[in-house]
């Protein structure tokens, strides 16, 4: 996901996105510990991109208060 991707979603797109990517984050945890994960670079992937969606909606939420 790039940030012109995330931009484009409104703020309850952005909502709905970061509670999906953070059960995916879970799920990969408890992948580690049940079993082997394939792709390692999973983690790093999803990370940014909750990263960057809660960038976004802080920058919604600053702009609206200003």
């Amino acid at each position: 996901m790039t940030g012109k991707e995330v931009r484009a979603l409104s703020d309850e797109e952005i909502g709905v996105e970061l509670h999906r990517l953070r059960e995916k984050l879970y799920d990969f945890r408890c992948q580690t510990v049940t079993e082997k994960i394939e792709d390692n670079s999973q983690f790093c992937k999803v990370r940014r991109d909750v990263a960057r969606l809660m960038t976004e909606r802080h920058v919604r939420r600053a702009a609206a208060r200003a």
